[in-house]
């Protein structure tokens, strides 16, 4: 080993500041044989516990530290900066602190913890007395040019530096040091000359560190790149180095000796350091919050409260039931599973917070992840699904033979998860209680994208490499992987483009990073105490919510805190607001979790595909594999949500086969029957390997999990141990050959990886069950409550909107004499929610609906309007709102009228009201006199052309509701495009698409070739999508793209995570599109609806309108289709095609391209 340790040290946990991770610290390390190595990330400690555990596998000592921000002058509550010239001078310091034991290592988290929640400005700074407080443990350094001491000596304040000098001395003893740098930047003259006079006059040792922001010294561009991703404005040049070196760098013993050869003093101190530092922090332990037990319960242990709670529980599921030998003793061995690891605890905790928000009235899903196995749980009311109805295992859940946390998680309505999270932390105090943090990584998409801008590289460039990015089982392929797997890429990886060289070589350094943090989306954590005491909090993004920064996995594993999932499940909002407008509408009561799981209509909807809005079903494929399938039970639903995923797709239509009895199914022994026979032969979950493993080898339920996790991470050394155990269970337990034992393991091997978990499928089913029987049996009230949710998203609005045109569910317009916030039933129409209006929020709504109430009968004009609710509240903004939505429609005047008569209006309202106060305090009160101001005319304009007032319309709504520009090109529509814009999975595996739609969004740009390109929006049916036409196209075509026009285009797509768009090659008006693309005509026959006459009526309409166009015909019988031509052709025109549409309806022909 040598005799030079690093310890001023930042990764990526810096965020935006550092190139380099944890890996590549300690590799480092490794390769340069130093014997420890610190990280000091900038005033956090996020990367600590992997840094720590990493570095112990590596064989080197780990040194906590971190780069605190300390406040020069004042206290860290002050928030002000100081005018010096023209320049703000914010007032502080940096610091490092490293942990030499457990008592420092707890202090720096809290230190680093107060410096976000009490002097977070800028950064997060703490202040010389909490130091003082929670000094003990730590070793402080004096940091970089931004330093306590160099800081004050660069700005010529010897004074000051020796000052703190002292007070640190005095402070931290012998564990106090002097940095000194050499990166060949300017004042570091500071560190060769100052700072030794300093150190030996105040007798305080010196130590050198190289303040390593990245491992390589060729990675300073890059490096360089990562701080420039922040600029906006694009202007500067990534060549120039930001911080002025490129001397940063992980540098050898012998490089940093060299640099300071007349103090190697400072050198051999970095090893006193390391030495000073013990070599075991205490991370993991288990720490729960305490749960009082009642003392009615004359419990005494967590235990036996437990095991009281939940036998009550299962006495009150099954009431009225049997409750066998069987249930008995499945749930004393769940309890004894639960109680000999530890858990107890945990369960009641997880129960209490559920239970309560059940008796608030809050929607509790009933299940997520494994825990749907547990009858303990099932008892306790934390799921709602009996996992003995399902065959579902406790193992896969909670496995005696593998210790790790119980997890379960949580789904609660959306709009009301935080108030469960209040309630926890009234429970257990506000300070143990917080969320957690999470990292948003470079993926290669997104590094390539984010170095392309700052090296000026051309959008269109770019994205002819990112486009061919693949992605398997949700995960994006590396920059390394796609260039030497994907063809297309084949000419970025040979490129001798030196643009193209750079954005590679930079990208694949910075490809992995953290980009920036952000509060995971459900995660929460409970402590016995401030979380604060076990790990460092800091703020998420730009929020001021406090998160811990461990993520997830630490949090667990190093910290030893319980971790819950509070998930919000917009699906549960919408089926309590369902049940309410059912409720309210039809006087039936339903409760969600007692609805009947043998619903005849609802089993009827799922087979016909009828499915959007049905949670986890919704998708194009999914229907029409519903439709095959047509599924008559939950675990029906259950074996399609896990097939329906990367990998098991491939065996949906085995399955589905099997099910109609169109396959055999084949068993490779018959014990594997039992076990496979509800999904017809094939394993489609985790719980079956499990199972198999089990009844086949003999293996315990808890083994069995063993060998499926090992058989899930490929482990060959585990398989191949896994395998003898196996061949010899299945010889000892059943008799089975080696030869089937081995088939059977490596079937169960090759379906192990695709297995889902079936407590998950089965729960999640349920609550797809739920919406369908809503939309099934109370459809009107099932759209609205989509529509209440969905309102902010103008993709979903639009395909509820096309969903309610073809089920004939009316959606009345606006109208401010039936005010509603949210979109609300009356009879079999919809009545729109004011809410999805620009401008218009609740208290508009109210104030109308108060107005209206206290006139006491319907308003007739927009100025009776404005005579009779509060205009500071209906102002000008809300009245355009109104206006241009439709809200008026049904009073005197058109829209175009009434929105020329707005500011009139208001005018008079104010006068009136004026008037009405003035009268109602006079001699005789308001009902002695009459209010004499007459009402202006309209104004005499004419009414809107269609196309401006549904644009108009749109504006305010960001869809269209009274009408659809499309809605004359139906069949356009749904015969040429391949792809529905608000439905992504119809873009799936499509490389070139045809889109149909409106142009709503449009705008021009000049590329570098001075050439005009365009950027523009459109929509159909069911969403919208972003185009893009370079300007060779653009020149050739554009002149059909303007807004609201109709247009048909065709192009390639790009598509990164959630985000599509289009790269148009060409496009035409719609309305020319029948003519130029419908090569052959098909015309779709129902057996069970159109009979020979029909046939007969269709033959005589193409006989009247024969023509050139080839007619082909699909007979459908019996669910089977079948295509022939019919010898005829026709001219398509619109008296041919309404003639057809009158015979076999609006879904009865389709223009084919092909």
């Amino acid at each position: 080993m040598t005799d030079f340790v690093h310890l001023h040290n930042h990764t990526h946990y810096s965020l935006q500041d550092a190139a380099c991770t944890v890996d590549t610290l300690i590799a480092a390390a490794v390769e340069h044989k130093q014997p420890a190595i610190a990280l000091t990330d900038h005033g956090v400690m996020y990367g600590v516990s992997e840094f720590y555990k990493k570095a112990k596998k590596s064989g080197i000592k780990p040194i906590i530290g971190s780069e605190i921000y300390i406040v020069s002058q004042g206290s860290r509550f002050d928030k002000s900066e100081k005018v010096e010239g023209q320049k703000k001078t914010k007032h502080y310091r940096h610091l490092i602190l490293l942990a030499k034991n457990d008592i420092g290592y707890k202090n720096l988290t809290k230190l680093v913890s107060i410096g976000f929640t009490e002097g977070f400005y800028y950064k997060p700074r703490i202040d010389m007395e909490v130091l003082r407080k929670y000094k003990e443990g730590l070793i402080a350094t004096t940091a970089c040019i931004g330093g306590i001491v160099a800081g004050p000596l660069r700005e010529g304040n010897n004074e000051k530096a020796r000052e703190v000098a002292i007070e640190f001395k005095e402070l931290f003893g012998d564990d106090f040091y002097l940095e000194i740098q050499e990166h060949r930047m300017d004042g570091d003259e500071v560190f060769r000359n100052e700072i030794p006079k300093l150190a030996k006059e105040l007798n305080i040792k010196l130590v050198a560190t190289n303040d390593i922001h990245y491992i390589k010294k060729e990675h300073a561009i890059a490096h360089n790149i990562l701080l420039l991703m922040s600029d906006k404005t694009g202007e500067k040049d990534y060549r120039e180095l930001r911080y002025k070196t490129d001397e940063i760098y992980f540098k050898s013993s012998e490089e940093m000796k060299a640099l300071f050869p007349k103090y190697p003093e400072a050198i051999s101190n970095t090893i006193e350091i390391a030495n000073k530092i013990e070599d075991n922090i205490s991370f993991g332990g288990l720490h729960f919050p305490e749960f009082p037990i009642p003392k009615e319960s004359n419990a005494k242990t967590l235990s036996e409260y437990l095991e009281l709670l939940a036998k009550v529980g299962l006495q009150k599921r099954y009431e009225g039931k049997e409750i066998t030998k069987e249930i008995w003793d499945r749930f004393n061995y769940e309890i004894k599973v639960i109680n000999d690891m530890g858990y107890p605890g945990y369960f009641l905790i997880t129960a209490d917070f559920i239970n309560a928000a059940k008796d608030m009235g809050i929607p509790v899903g009933p299940g997520r992840g494994s825990a749907a196995g547990s009858l303990v749980a099932f008892a306790l009311r934390i799921t709602n699904v009996n996992p003995l109805d399902y065959d579902l295992l406790f193992e896969r859940f909670l496995n005696p033979a593998r210790q790790s946390m119980p997890d379960i998680d949580i789904d609660f309505s959306d709009d009301q998860r935080g108030e469960v999270i209040e309630y926890v932390k009234k429970k257990y105090g506000e300070e143990s209680v917080c969320q957690i943090v999470t990292f948003n990584r470079l993926s290669s998409k997104a590094v390539l994208k984010d170095v392309a801008r700052v090296l000026k590289i051309s959008i269109p460039t770019v994205t002819s490499i990112t486009k061919y990015i693949p992605s398997k089982f949700g995960k994006v392929f590396s920059i390394e992987e796609s260039l030497a797997k994907v063809a297309e890429l084949k000419w970025v990886k040979d490129s001798t483009d030196p643009q193209i060289r750079d954005l590679v070589k930079y990208a694949k350094v910075l490809e992995g990073m953290n980009r920036n943090n952000s509060k995971h989306a459900a995660g929460v954590v409970i402590a016995p105490g401030p979380v604060s005491d076990y790990v460092a909090l800091a703020t998420a993004g730009t929020s001021k919510d406090l998160v811990t920064q461990f993520n997830m996995k630490e949090l667990e594993v190093s910290a030893g805190l319980l971790k819950m999932d509070f998930l919000g499940l917009r699906t549960l909002s919408i089926i309590r607001d369902a049940i309410k407008l059912i409720e309210k509408n039809r006087g039936i009561k339903i409760v969600a979790d007692e609805i009947s799981l043998d619903d005849a209509k609802t089993y009827e909807l799922f087979s016909k595909g009828q499915t959007t809005g049905i949670f986890q079903f919704e998708s194009g494929a999914m229907r029409e594999h519903l439709k095959n399938l047509k599924p008559t039970s939950i675990k029906d639903l259950a074996a399609m949500n896990a097939l329906y995923r990367p990998g098991p797709m491939e065996f949906i239509e085995t399955f589905i086969n099997r099910k109609q009895g169109k396959e055999e199914i084949k068993y490779d022994h018959p014990i594997l029957k039992s076990i496979l026979n509800e999904t017809y032969g094939i394993i489609v979950y985790q719980e079956q390997v499990i199972k198999l493993a089990n009844q086949v080898a003999g293996m315990s339920l808890a083994d069995a999990d063993i060998l499926r996790r090992a058989m899930g991470k490929k482990d060959l050394k585990a398989m191949q141990e896994q395998r003898a155990i196996f061949i010899k269970g299945a010889k000892e337990t059943n008799n089975i050959s080696e030869k089937i034992a081995s088939v059977i393991f490596d079937n169960i091997d090759k379906f192990a990886n695709y297995g889902f978990n079936k407590s998950h499928a089965v729960a999640y089913s349920y609550v797809a069950y739920q919406t369908a029987y809503l939309k099934a049996n109370f459809l009107p009230e099932f759209l609205a409550a989509n529509l209440t949710h969905e309102f902010g998203n103008s993709d979903k609005v639009s395909m509820f909107l096309e969903e309610c045109r073809k089920l004939k569910i009316q959606v009345l317009p606006p109208d401010v004499n039936i005010p509603s916030v949210d979109f609300n039933v009356d009879g079999n129409k919809i009545i729109f929610g004011m809410k999805a209006i620009k401008n218009v929020g609740a208290p508009a709504v109210e104030a109308l609906k108060i107005g209206r109430e206290k006139l006491g009968r319907d308003f007739k004009t927009i100025y009776d309007v404005c005579s009779n609710v509060d205009t500071r509240i209906i102002n000008k903004r809300a009245l355009e709102g109104f206006v241009l939505a439709g809200g008026f429609d049904n009073l005197v005047g058109t829209r175009a009228q009434n929105f020329a008569a707005i500011e009139a209006a208001l005018a008079y309202g104010s006068k009136y009201q004026s008037a009405k106060e003035s009268l109602s305090g006079g001699l005789f009160g308001d009902e002695a006199g009459v209010i004499d101001i007459e009402e202006p005319e309209l104004p005499k304009i004419n009414p809107w052309p269609q196309n401006v007032r549904l644009a108009k319309e749109r504006e305010v709504l960001n869809f269209y509701l009274s009408d659809h520009p499309l809605k004359k090109y139906d069949l356009e529509y749904y015969s040429f495009a391949n792809v529905h814009l608000g439905e992504p999975d119809t873009f799936e595996g499509k490389e070139f698409v045809v889109a149909v739609g409106v142009v709503t969004e449009f705008r021009t740009k000049i590329d570098r070739s001075g050439n005009e390109m365009a950027f523009f929006k459109i929509d159909d049916f069911s969403g919208s999508c972003e185009c893009l036409m370079f300007s060779k196209n653009y020149s050739e075509f554009g002149t059909c793209i303007v807004p609201e026009s109709t247009i048909i285009v065709r192009g390639k797509l790009e598509s990164t995570g959630d985000s599509i768009k289009i790269h148009v090659d060409d496009a035409f008006p719609l309305k020319e599109a029948r003519d130029k693309l419908t090569k052959k005509v098909l015309l779709n026959i129902n057996s069970e609806i159109h009979d020979e006459e029909t046939i007969a009526k269709i033959k005589f309409i193409l006989s009247t309108y024969a023509g050139t166009i080839p007619v082909y015909m699909r007979v459908q019988i019996n669910g089977l289709k079948r295509d022939f031509y019919l010898n005829k052709k026709v001219a398509i025109s619109d008296n041919s095609i309404s003639a057809i549409v009158s015979i076999l309806g609006e879904n009865g022909i389709t223009y084919l391209s092909s």
